[in-house]
């Protein structure tokens, strides 16, 4: 009887473990997507979007704080609507995309703010510069996808950031430095 119990609560211990491991998924990118936009002059708001995207997230359902994120997509899959103003953006005036094609972000840290939202601390590369950026962050659903048959992941999430903290501050501050972000991710747990 003793051993019985003994091998129920090894049992049960080796599950809870288990269901207390982060789960890893894999970015769907096609619907991914990072927004921008900026006060252009006081005249108007720009835009522009970015897709692209490869990444994981490791989400740990249990404990939120210890998940993590990484990300990255190209500079060059920039969309203004504008040609010339994309071409623009893309030269060492802005993303300097030809030597630096890659915009990355890293997490080094969650802190849970709520029961579905935190905040992301991490470090965005763009232009080849890294530094510390923070993510207001929201679960928007977990669960299984209704067409995929898989489990899948939502999350939506904001930010500001300063252009001339990426040596990219041209024409400001006629052209805003703040760069307002909005992000929305959907990603597949990994096989």
């Amino acid at each position: 009887m003793k051993s019985l119990l003994l091998g129920s609560a090894l049992t049960l211990a080796t599950a809870a473990s288990a269901f207390a491991e982060p789960v890893s998924y894999t970015l769907d990118n096609t619907h991914t997507q990072i927004v921008f936009h900026y006060n252009h002059l006081g005249f108007s708001t720009g835009f522009g979007m970015f897709s692209g995207f490869d990444g994981t997230i490791s989400f740990d359902a249990e404990d939120p704080a210890n998940s993590s994120v990484e990300v990255a997509f190209p500079a060059a899959s920039l969309l203004t609507g504008i040609d010339g103003r994309t071409a623009h953006f893309l030269t060492e005036d802005f993303f300097g995309a030809e030597a630096n094609d890659t915009v990355s972000f890293v997490s080094t840290g969650i802190e849970v703010t709520g029961e579905d939202t935190g905040l992301i601390t991490g470090d965005l590369t763009i232009n080849g510069i890294t530094n510390e950026v923070v993510l207001d962050a929201k679960l928007n659903q977990l669960g299984e996808h209704p067409m995929e048959g898989k489990q899948w992941a939502g999350f939506d999430a904001t930010a500001t950031v300063l252009r001339s903290d990426y040596d990219m501050g041209m024409f400001a501050p006629y052209v805003s430095d703040e760069v307002e972000v909005q992000i929305s991710i959907e990603a597949m747990q990994a096989e």
